[in-house]
């Protein structure tokens, strides 16, 4: 019953040779790495405004548009630099990669640490977004903010873990729609203002406020803004972070879905702060800057009014999907050097990374209610980890030309140098900006991810150290020859686990032994049994190759089997258990051998012992 409705809700199981069907080409490429960038637009000129507006007035709109512009030849800089990096990591090559691979590893988790955190605050941050423009089309929803946005996650997080395939279609079209109905509003604003349609403020009003205001605190309060604005530039890492999950030739692929991006964004951005400008939209609580400016283009209560809306809200929270795309990956990778738990690289039943994307789940729906479902209140702790990661890549790509070389060598490491110092400068900027505002809570956070990383890397490297069978200690494969039954040992390697359960089965005197082991591949099982031959012990061998990561039910099946073929007899099955006395290391581990031993005590004839070996 339970795969049944499993099967129903997420798919059927995929098996390891479809992971190529699942990968992305460009079309759906675009929509499911681009959705974040594209996005941000709906939001980033708000942001602007909400910083010049309460000092400045209508006043602002006269420092708007070049605060928009520099922000989009930032995003052109950083959209160059990373086809550098695609070029250079075809096997994906976000931050925490290249920080790892040319800067060291501490200097790579610093990396990491920044990409999980922005990735968690995109999934909060764009369901809030897409909260509020619900609230703005029905105000008589404001108080259910946060469950709104909550709704939105458990729904991307459905969606994502039905597998790549399907995340891409279900997400894919809406994402279009958005883009056409962006360029929609905005031809149509323009041509209502260019037929004088529209009447924008009164500018005098607007020479009335600037005049006041000392040049010094004008360069702080625009460097404000522009700090602001650079929400705008969150997601551009994540195609190059993505490579992995293109068709081949990844590389081009992802290169094109990147020029895409950054057409989209640099069109929509600067189209729908020019209708603001002409105007004079001012965003509120209540209402966003997208809202009232469909309002004045479409007119409120219209169908392309709510049209607008809708589509807004469908890419805000879109815009999640590139980080449940991206994180559950990019934690695959961590997990895979040591740093995040094993379980984390493991792909689930639909070829998925499902426990990564249930981590992003849980710790996003977390921060929206912690702050009530208010873009605004999170948007502060957002860009300081984006810039991060994004002068840690730039650097690193610098590093790598100089260490590396190679044709064109110097132009490239004058390109990602370039890029290093704009984006470090802009970082400074942000960090000094929005230290009050929320930011200094970013920086704690990711030193505190860092922190845990490196102590799960110290414990998993205790552990290895424990099991290892060392040259100095070949006296522990002394093995007991005593043998008077029967026994099946699971095996999937030789350690010293292993070793203690079986000199504790041949000690018991057990005549009949089998060591039987589920693969992934036949290579895998021959390998194993080539070791265990080795040791010269008189017992069988035997093995089932799957590729459907089902190990657990296959074995289950088989000792189910064999007990059933035996009538007067017991079958006793020994699994070693690995046992460890920290609080905290326990979490770090799969428990696979208590999960087993529950479902095996319910078969009949079946006796089961642990041989635990024990880590301090």
């Amino acid at each position: 019953m339970k795969d049944k409705l499993l099967a129903f809700f997420l798919g059927r199981r995929l098996e390891d040779t479809e992971l190529s069907e699942e990968k992305f080409n460009v079309l759906w490429g675009i929509p499911i790495f681009a959705s974040d960038a594209i996005s941000s637009v709906s939001y980033a000129g708000e942001e602007i405004l909400l910083v010049l507006v309460p000092v400045l007035a209508m006043a602002s709109f006269r420092y708007f548009l070049p605060i928009v512009a520099a922000i989009i030849c930032l995003l052109a800089i950083l959209v160059f630099c990373y086809r550098q990096t695609i070029e250079a990591y075809p096997e994906g090559g976000g931050a925490y990669i290249v920080a790892s691979d040319n800067l060291g590893e501490k200097i790579g988790l610093i990396a990491g640490g920044s990409l999980i955190m922005d990735y968690i605050l995109t999934v909060a941050v764009s369901s809030c977004a897409g909260a509020a423009a619900i609230t703005s089309a029905f105000p008589s929803m404001l108080p259910y903010k946060a469950l709104l946005a909550f709704a939105i996650i458990c729904l991307l997080t459905w969606g994502n873990l039905r597998g790549i395939r399907d995340s891409s279609v279900m997400f894919g079209v809406p994402t279009y729609l958005f883009i056409l109905t962006m360029f929609s509003m905005i031809a149509t604003g323009i041509v209502k203002y260019s037929l004088g349609l529209v009447t924008p403020a009164e500018g005098a009003v607007m020479a009335a406020n600037s005049s006041e205001i000392a040049t010094d605190a004008m360069v702080i309060l625009i460097l404000k803004a522009f700090a602001s604005g650079c929400t705008a530039l969150t997601g551009v890492e994540a195609v190059s972070n993505g490579v992995p999950n293109f068709k081949e030739p990844a590389p081009k692929h992802a290169k094109t879905v990147l020029l895409a991006m950054a057409g989209f964004v640099c069109i929509i951005f600067f189209g729908v702060s020019l209708l603001i400008t002409f105007y004079k939209i001012v965003p509120s609580e209540d209402a966003t800057a997208v809202s009232l400016l469909a309002a004045a283009v479409f007119g409120r209560g219209s169908a392309m009014f709510y049209v607008t809306q809708v589509m807004t809200v469908v890419i805000l929270s879109l815009a999640a999907n590139t980080a449940f795309a991206d994180l559950p990956l990019l934690m695959s990778l961590i997990a895979g050097h040591g740093y995040l738990p094993k379980q984390l690289v493991n792909r689930g039943s639909r070829l998925n990374f499902s426990n990564g994307i249930l981590f992003l789940f849980g710790m996003a729906s977390v921060l929206v209610f912690i702050f009530r479902g208010s873009q605004h209140l999170l948007l502060p702790l957002y860009a300081s980890g984006v810039f991060i990661s994004f002068f840690l890549s730039q650097f690193g790509m610098f590093t790598h030309w100089r260490k590396r070389k190679g044709p064109h060598w110097k132009f490239k490491a004058a390109v990602n140098g370039f890029g290093s110092v704009l984006t470090g400068t802009v970082l400074i900027i942000i960090v000094i900006m929005k230290f009050m505002r929320g930011a200094w809570v970013a920086l704690l956070l990711i030193t505190l991810f860092i922190l845990v990383m490196l102590s799960i890397k110290r414990h998993y490297e205790k552990v290895s150290e424990d099991l290892t069978i060392g040259s100095v200690e070949q006296t522990l494969l002394e093995i007991n020859r005593d043998k008077t039954a029967r026994v099946i040992i699971p095996v999937q390697s030789l350690n010293k686990s292993f070793i203690k359960t079986l000199n504790c089965a041949l000690s018991c005197g057990f005549t009949s032994m089998e060591l039987y082991s589920v693969c992934s591949t036949e290579e895998q099982a021959l390998k194993i049994g080539e070791q265990i031959e080795a040791l010269g012990v008189d017992c069988e061998f035997r093995y089932d190759v799957t590729t459907l990561r089902n190990m657990s039910d296959i074995l289950l099946a088989h000792i189910k089997q064999e007990a059933g073929a035996l009538e007067n007899e017991r079958l006793i099955v020994m699994m070693g258990g690995l046992v460890v006395t920290s609080p905290f290391a326990k979490i770090l581990h799969n428990s696979t051998t208590h999960r087993l031993m529950r479902k095996m005590e319910t078969y009949r004839n079946v006796y089961v012992f642990s041989v635990p070996y024990v880590i301090e």
